[in-house]
């Protein structure tokens, strides 16, 4: 048994695979509504009466209150629980959907983006929720299909919206069927089996005694209630410690005190490393996408249909590639450091190969390897932080992540832009620099990694 904080939840026969399979459909749904209309906003906003400029300071207010929002919103969920954190981003990322399907205005408009850029954090507490769901083995598996199923719907979602754009008022049909597919998810989620949950053990082997799982009365839990009982090994004892409910209607003052406690455990942590090899292959994957129609046309000639074609291939391999996830961690017997390691290694070397492409074809090989290698990435990097943090701040610490990720999405343009005025491989020829100090830092980290978990193993 492993020395670090595990969680298993132990459902009814069937209750837990129709949540986990129920979830993924909301993570396909969510992406598949989001990207009907992200390609539509630049253009919606220049329609407006928008400047370059100002189209530019709109779009990057999402990013900004994601970067502040997301770790918050993660945390809450740990507080007052999966359910109705996910039911509330739900529903008011659909309110504000709804409200951009009425903008006229650049004022409405940013109005709009506000709810969206505070409260959609649906995909990280559905995350945290299927970390919550599964045992530490099975949890790359789960997170990889997860993956893939959102990365599914991000696919099909820009065609519906194409589609719906070359009709009259498409922007706001797109706009109002996006809301409606957010409040279809919530009602999918309140309808969820949340009952059949039967209890959370927390096991934990800090004294070389195993800690056993009750499954009497005692135990009883729900997902939505986050109490969990200990049970130590010790004279048979047992030792009950409740993470009490805490209700959404609690007053916020409450509410906020035990998300800030949540937050500041994390980041007092030792946890730099990871979010740093994050930010730093996370800024490195958006220079290689940053550019990339406008360097297919410079460098190959190709025309922008052909380039989508492209992308579009890169995309569904990314997709296909959620389901090798599960395979590949237990070909390295879910030693996750190494494998990141390893991803990191073949990205950074495929950046460089994909910068220095005398060809099509080469730039063809290297993002069909290139899609493979992120997708696995991306997962490893997520199984880590739950490892490094303890799943018993899932929320809180996946919500770190995606504000580590919006600092990226920050960075990226403005490198990109600057790179730009050398060369059109400027931004990928930068991604390799980022990824090389990425590879560096897990060198000198992983040995550190090992000598504290073995030093966990001796205590």
């Amino acid at each position: 048994m492993s020395d670090h904080t595990r969680g298993t939840l132990f459902l009814k026969p069937g209750g837990r695979r129709r949540i986990i399979y129920c979830i993924y459909v909301v993570g396909f749904m969510d992406l598949f509504g989001v990207s009907m209309i992200i390609p539509l906003l630049s253009h919606h906003v220049k329609s407006l009466g928008a400047s370059p400029t100002v189209a530019g300071i709109v779009g990057s207010t999402y990013g900004i209150l994601q970067f502040f929002s997301s770790t918050i919103v993660g945390s809450w969920s740990d507080v007052v629980g999966r359910r109705d954190s996910l039911l509330t981003c739900l529903l008011i990322s659909a309110f504000g959907y709804s409200l951009l399907g009425t903008s006229t205005s650049i004022a409405l408009f940013v109005l709009a983006r506000i709810p969206v850029g505070l409260f959609k954090h649906s995909l990280s507490i559905c995350r945290a929720l299927l970390s919550d769901l599964v045992s530490e083995s099975e949890r790359p598996l789960v997170m990889g299909h997860y993956n893939a199923a959102s990365s599914v719907g991000f696919i099909l979602g820009p065609v519906v919206g194409g589609y719906l754009t070359e009709h009259e008022g498409g922007f706001y049909m797109s706009a109002f069927t996006c809301a409606s597919i957010f409040v279809l998810n919530a009602g999918l989620v309140w309808m969820l089996p949340w009952d059949e949950t039967l209890i959370l053990c927390r096991e934990t082997n800090s004294s070389n005694d195993p800690i056993n799982c009750c499954h009497d009365n005692h135990c009883n839990k729900s997902v939505q209630n986050r109490k969990h009982t200990l049970v130590t090994g010790e004279t048979g004892q047992r030792k009950r410690l409740q993470w009490r409910p805490v209700s959404p209607l609690r007053p916020v003052w409450r509410q906020l005190t035990s998300v800030g406690t949540r937050i500041r455990v994390v980041f007092s942590s030792d946890m730099w490393d990871v979010f740093l090899v994050r930010l730093l292959m996370g800024v490195a994957i958006m220079l290689y996408y940053s550019n990339f129609s406008l360097a297919m046309e410079e460098r190959f000639s190709l025309k922008p249909k052909t380039t989508g074609y492209l992308i579009s291939y890169s995309s569904l391999l990314g997709a296909l590639a959620g389901f090798l996830v599960g395979p590949v961690t237990q070909l390295y017997r879910r030693n996750m450091a190494v494998l990141l390691l390893h991803s990191t290694i073949l990205t950074c070397s495929l950046i460089f190969l994909y910068a220095a492409a005398p060809s099509v074809w080469q730039v063809l090989l290297t993002s069909t390897f290139f899609a493979i290698s992120t997708a696995i990435g991306r997962t490893c990097i997520t199984d880590l932080e739950l490892q490094k943090g303890g799943v018993q701040a899932s929320g809180t610490l996946i919500g770190a992540g995606q504000s580590v990720t919006a600092v990226g999405r920050v960075l990226a343009p403005l490198l990109s832009g600057l790179a730009q005025e050398f060369s059109p491989c400027g931004p990928p020829s930068l991604g390799v620099v980022l990824a090389l100090a990425a590879v560096a830092l897990l060198l000198v980290r992983i040995p550190k990694w090992d000598e504290l978990e073995n030093t966990r193993k001796s205590e």
